[in-house]
């Protein structure tokens, strides 16, 4: 069976989160793709660590420490990628995540803070960072990782992450109306529970199990699972499709 490829020669990939998980693999497969590609991370160990093996694998990659919750990390960020790269055509909006599976009445305000701005204001400050860019160029393609947590509730989560990421696919909407006109497209994908370190770390391997047996498919996701989806969105293939969340969970919801 052949296999898809994807072609993002001569085009600049910014992928946040990159450090590990979807966002991660993602790098991978852009630069696999000939993509030049960012890396963005506050893990700086994790980061470089992923863009030494792109490079090793010989892959053109580049890893820059940033802060996506304040909005002057974010600035300079992105101000260091347009020194180094001159243009960026590719923002993928993968970090995130959550650390404690609590009820609402017991979410500290801390927790929800925190967890609000890991997964919703870091979207928003990468948007208005990369915004003038693709105004300039005429183009752009943005693509957001939400979650089914987004769209609906099955189990125990986290409240501020569920509300965070129904927030992004929102967010992502808005942002398809606003950059229609310049020639930006704007989507999401809501995964369903994904095998990433983040994962693996909050919900134990019965909980793992017991997710994947809700699934039409019988288990729970591996980020190439979703690594595809993100190619393809940011891809010349998808050029007419905007504003949309493509949920991705195994059939565990339909609709």
């Amino acid at each position: 069976m052949g296999k898809t490829q994807f072609d993002f020669s001569n085009q600049v990939a910014v992928i946040t989160g990159a450090g590990q998980g979807i966002g991660k693999r993602s790098a991978e497969r852009f630069a696999e793709a000939g993509a030049r590609v960012f890396l963005i991370d506050i893990d700086e160990k994790a980061g470089a660590a992923a863009a030494e093996a792109i490079r090793a694998a010989g892959g053109d990659a580049a890893f820059i420490r940033c802060d996506l919750t304040a909005s002057a990390s974010v600035a300079q960020a992105f101000a260091e990628v347009l020194a180094k790269a001159g243009r960026i055509d590719i923002l993928v909006n993968s970090a995130g995540g959550f650390s404690l599976q609590l009820g609402i009445a017991d979410t500290p305000e801390e927790e929800w803070d925190a967890v609000i701005d890991r997964n919703l204001k870091s979207v928003f400050l990468t948007a208005k960072a990369v915004i003038p860019i693709f105004q300039k160029q005429q183009s752009g393609r943005i693509v957001n990782l939400g979650s089914l947590a987004g769209l609906t509730t099955f189990n125990l989560s986290s409240p501020p992450y569920s509300a965070a990421k129904a927030g992004v696919h929102c967010l992502t909407r808005y942002l398809a109306y606003e950059l229609g006109k310049y020639g930006v497209t704007v989507n999401a994908i809501a995964p369903g529970t994904t095998a990433t370190e983040r994962v693996i770390a909050v919900r134990n391997e019965e909980q793992r199990k017991m997710i994947g047996k809700s699934t039409l498919l019988g288990r729970i996701a591996e980020v190439d699972d979703m690594a595809g989806w993100v190619l393809f969105l940011a891809a010349p293939e998808s050029g007419y499709l905007t504003g949309q969340t493509i949920a991705v969970n195994g059939g565990r919801l339909m609709v």
